[in-house]
């Protein structure tokens, strides 16, 4: 099938097996004024002539309306209620399945990575944007618009910066690659001992208001920033969870890196595309 990955700093498709194995992909810089040229030629370079594709599954950051009729990602102003699903089934001529790019990369991670075999859990993305899957007795959630997991909205410091959502303080606007080079001047692949501490910080401490309201031990953390930062993020991010969850059922959940690294996204949206064509993965 073809999967599909999109982000507000780049976009990836690729060709992906009912196995999970990616057998082909391409990926490109987005476009966030036209990305839809963006991924119209990843789209032509990808998919060619091939033949036998089952359908189209699509990680795409939100918000977006149910099933991904249309997508306005708060980190691509070129796209505002985008017709996303229409716009990639005329390209193709296939079955297009849409979801937000962190529930994809849930999916993915509870299919072929550090997630198999468990019932609750976290996956998020720290990139460009901030967002989360959260699985719950075994069902990824959607909530009333299919938006559920914006873990990038929880507040984490009250007075902080005003988001793109409109809110103020919220950990995307705290803590995604963007922000981080906005506040220090600095790109955040180039973090400084000090700003990979408070991100660290500042995710743990989204991770933990997430983990008392629901129950979890285990978040899953993926994404440019994370990965990038490394030990030392993943060791802030720790003793901020620890810190925080002190409640009996909270107490030692768990904060690790994804477990498919950069492949997670496309392997996600091919977890898209199976689980609504009943191969669930």
């Amino acid at each position: 099938m073809i999967a599909v990955d999109i982000g507000g700093t780049k976009m990836d498709v690729g060709v992906v097996g009912d196995d999970g194995v990616i057998l082909r992909r391409e990926r490109a810089a987005t476009n966030v004024d036209d990305p839809w040229s963006t991924l119209h030629g990843l789209l032509d370079r990808v998919v060619g002539d091939e033949s036998g594709l089952a359908a189209v599954g699509v990680g795409c950051g939100g918000p977006m309306t149910p099933k991904g009729e249309t997508v306005s990602p708060l980190n691509i102003r070129g796209w505002r209620e985008f017709p996303l699903r229409a716009r990639l089934a005329e390209a193709t001529g296939l079955d297009v399945y849409i979801d937000n790019d962190a529930k994809a990369l849930a999916l993915g991670e509870g299919w072929r990575g550090a997630a198999q075999g468990e019932r609750n859990f976290l996956a998020m993305v720290v990139s460009t944007g901030v967002g989360a899957g959260i699985v719950l007795d075994g069902r990824l959630l959607d909530g009333e618009t299919a938006n559920a997991g914006h873990i990038g909205h929880v507040i984490v410091e009250p007075d902080g910066a005003v988001c793109a959502c409109g809110g103020q303080g919220c950990l995307e606007a705290e803590a995604s690659g963007p922000q981080i080079e906005m506040r220090t001047g600095t790109p955040a692949a180039q973090a400084d001992a000090a700003t990979i501490e408070r991100t660290g910080t500042l995710v743990g401490r989204g991770i933990a208001s997430v983990v008392n309201l629901l129950d979890l031990k285990l978040a899953l953390v993926g994404g440019s920033v994370a990965l990038g930062m490394g030990d030392g993020f993943f060791a802030a991010a720790r003793r901020e969870l620890d810190a925080r969850s002190r409640i009996a059922y909270a107490r030692g959940a768990r904060v690790a890196p994804v477990g498919l690294g950069a492949d997670g996204p496309l392997i996600g949206a091919a977890a898209v595309a199976l689980t609504n064509l009943d191969h669930t993965p």
